[in-house]
């Protein structure tokens, strides 16, 4: 049995390079058709990206895949001071007060607090971006399998209640086919009645009666849709069990799950009494549970 995965999931690494350089490494997924990946690196890291997605397409199947990498500063960084635009400040602010009469001086703290006046050097030199670009590399995918095991473990989830769901399924069915038989007699008495209302009085030959009875119980029978709906709904449950990638062929299997649902709906619509009522219900009941199901396995890889 292979691992079955849901395409929702988050995981981050923290690394570091040699001269003291650190980074953080975060990925996260959510549901897509398709593998669709997006990366946020920094400006000096632009050849790090195509080696990243190369590994990654080796590694992930599908889902929308985010994969955020931030740079550190280091711990001997130093403060940077734009002298000049601070003097541009300083004197713009003597000019706006001889402008307007007023005695006083700009407040020191103040303009070292502007934008940009201040700065710590953190960039990553030229010469460093390699030694970067190996150790994010080097995490990549223990940074994957650490995103696999919350897949897994959320793909574990979904499973269980998709088993659920097939259980319930597979209960309304049994209970669809005990009542149908009840059916097919309300309406065979109920042909008896409406044709001898249409021909007045004139007795109605048996095999006539039986030929349309027949006709009838062909339109309004439910059998082969059951055994089918069975027979999806074990199909379902042993992909489950085989786990690996189903979430394409699963939503396909609940497609067919929705049509014979749909089909039975359509055959028992006319017919009467406390049984038909309640195979409309289990019918309704049935389609409601398959598209919980639909939902939960847009979730899955």
């Amino acid at each position: 049995m292979s691992e079955l995965y849901s395409m929702t999931g988050y995981a981050s690494v923290r690394g570091s390079v040699q001269n003291g350089v650190g980074f953080t490494l975060t990925m996260k997924s959510v549901n897509h058709r398709f593998l669709d990946l997006h990366l946020r690196l920094p400006s000096q890291c632009d050849g790090l990206e195509a080696q990243l997605r190369k590994v990654l397409k080796e590694s992930l199947r599908r889902g929308h895949v985010e994969v955020t990498l931030q740079v550190e500063r280091r711990a001997n960084s130093e403060i940077q001071l734009n002298s000049g635009l601070l003097e541009a400040y300083v004197q713009a602010f003597r000019e706006a007060a001889k402008l307007h009469g007023l005695a006083s001086e700009p407040d020191l703290n103040a303009m070292l607090r502007v934008p940009g006046v201040m700065s710590a050097e953190n960039a990553v030199g030229a010469d460093e971006v390699a030694g970067l670009d190996a150790a994010v590399l080097s995490q990549v995918l223990p940074l994957v399998d650490k995103l696999n095991e919350v897949r897994a473990q959320e793909g574990a989830s979904l499973a269980a209640e998709l088993r659920g769901s097939m259980t319930r399924l597979g209960i309304a069915a049994e209970e669809m086919a005990g009542l149908r038989n009840g059916v097919r007699e309300v309406q065979f008495e109920r042909l008896r009645v409406r044709l001898a209302e249409l021909t007045q009085g004139v007795t109605v030959s048996e095999e006539r009666l039986l030929t349309e009875a027949a006709v009838l119980a062909e339109k309004s029978d439910i059998e082969e849709e059951i055994v089918r709906l069975r027979t999806h709904v074990d199909r379902f449950v042993s992909m489950l069990d085989e786990g690996g990638e189903l979430g394409k062929r699963l939503d396909f299997l609940l497609q067919e799950l929705s049509r014979e649902a749909n089909t039975m709906l359509s055959k028992t619509s006319g017919a009467s009494g406390g049984n038909s009522l309640r195979i409309t219900e289990l019918g309704l009941e049935m389609k409601t549970e398959i598209e919980k199901a639909r939902e939960q396995v847009q979730n899955l890889e």
